[in-house]
């Protein structure tokens, strides 16, 4: 089975490697099988791990805009339950 680096994984995702790295820092992707080599922890990446990550992206990858619409959505319903009280 063949086996690739992270920046090799992020180029067939069309990914940075830092990028990539994030991800797995803040577990919005599961992180592939680890390595000790010459003292370094190494992230081996097989043809499935990319193709579960592949599927994954979409769902993150427009994390950031989620985020604020849900904050946005959080302030518009707490201004309703304001006005609510107020009434």
């Amino acid at each position: 089975m063949a086996t690739f680096s992270t920046r090799q994984a992020a180029k067939q995702l069309s990914l940075s490697a830092g990028t990539l790295s994030e991800y797995i820092s803040a577990k919005k992707i599961p992180a592939p099988t680890t390595i000790e080599v010459g003292g370094r922890h190494v992230h081996v990446w097989t043809a499935d791990h990319i193709e579960r990550v592949r599927e994954l992206l979409p769902k993150i990858k427009n994390g950031r805009k989620t985020r604020w619409s849900k904050q946005r959505e959080e302030e518009q319903k707490n201004r309703k339950q304001g006005q609510k009280k107020e009434s």
